[in-house]
């Protein structure tokens, strides 16, 4: 069932001997790190075709380094909260209130810069699942960690993904509300017999106009870009001893091959997702980075990605998930 096998879905778990206030903060403050770390390895990877690094700013005009570093500083905190929640076993309401505060506090450290929205969504709910595996002792292996997610939460993530199922309807119902500045719709401007539960994100316009997925999608699944493409890509590169640059790009381009990424379609609609797919099936095609010449098909590339201004941050968060599955697991090494 969604890459996990039912009989990790459905054994048992052994007890666990209940961990003392210290040792949950300790085990929150260790995960909240590693989360922050592997945003941060994202950000500093180059060549990567038209995102943001300490290079330069691809295809952005509104952000830089600098904005990612200020919106990493102000989630430090949300990671550890939303570890502690999963290790107090929060109903999935708890956690999305975290993630809408965390959102908040990314947007005031960015000055309404949308930096990490995906990020704060999948890795939040990463770092939930982890604090959750600990709590009941089970192993954090990859596999491990998704039962452990579809277990706890998954009935309340497909819930959460309903209103991206049903986006048409509400982005015909909100096709003259004009955007705000973050491109969420201004409630305020609807007729007053309407009311607009939840403004419409970027996300979930396109998912409305291209069928595109999103993070809701992803979550409702239990991340499968993570798990069943992203990771077996990283480890593919790692098992013929690529560099940790050569795994992170290798695992990059697999992602852009492969998800309909909404930051993508926002900004450039169908044509532009062409052409990151193309470029992408081509970079995998001639062996990625085993391929002599990679890194100079991958700076032609991200040229190519910031003259059309195209910008897969969807599978740059997705990759910076893949490097904290990572890291958790080697938890259980320790």
């Amino acid at each position: 069932m969604l890459g996990v096998s039912g009989a990790a879905l459905s054994s048992p778990v052994t007890p666990a001997t209940p961990l003392g206030r210290s040792q949950k903060l300790a085990f929150a403050r260790e995960v909240a790190r590693l989360a922050v770390r592997s945003l941060h390895a994202e950000l500093c990877l180059y060549p990567k075709p038209g995102l943001v690094s300490p290079v330069d700013n691809g295809s952005h005009d509104d952000m830089d380094a600098g904005t990612f570093m200020r919106s990493l500083f102000s989630l430090r905190h949300y990671f550890r909260k939303i570890c502690l929640a999963g290790l107090n076993d929060a109903p999935f309401a708890q956690l999305k209130q975290l993630g809408i505060a965390a959102e908040t506090a990314m947007l005031q450290a960015t000055r309404g810069i949308n930096t990490h929205r995906g990020a704060i969504f999948s890795l939040g709910l990463l770092c939930a699942t982890a604090g959750r595996a600990r709590a009941q002792g089970t192993p954090m292996t990859p596999a491990a960690l998704r039962a452990a997610m579809l277990i706890r939460w998954g009935e309340e993530l497909a819930m959460h993904a309903a209103p991206a199922a049903n986006s048409q309807a509400t982005a015909n119902k909100a096709a003259s509300i004009p955007p705000s500045r973050d491109g969420t719709a201004e409630a305020a401007t609807a007729p007053a017999q309407e009311v607009v539960a939840e403004p419409l994100s970027n996300g979930l316009r396109v998912a409305a106009r291209y069928a595109a997925s999103g993070a809701r999608e992803e979550g409702a699944l239990g991340l499968p870009s993570v798990f069943e493409v992203g990771l077996p890509a990283l480890l593919a590169a790692r098992a013929r001893g690529a560099t940790v640059t050569e795994e992170r790009v290798d695992t990059l381009y697999t992602l852009m091959a492969h998800i309909s990424d909404s930051n993508v379609y926002h900004r450039a609609g169908p044509r532009g997702a062409q052409i990151v797919r193309d470029h992408a099936e081509s970079f995998l095609a001639q062996g990625g980075t085993a391929h002599a010449s990679w890194r100079e098909q991958a700076i032609a590339s991200h040229h190519i990605f910031m003259q059309h201004r195209l910008s897969p941050g969807g599978a740059a968060d997705l990759l910076a998930a893949c490097c904290l599955v990572q890291s958790i697991a080697a938890l259980d090494d320790k």
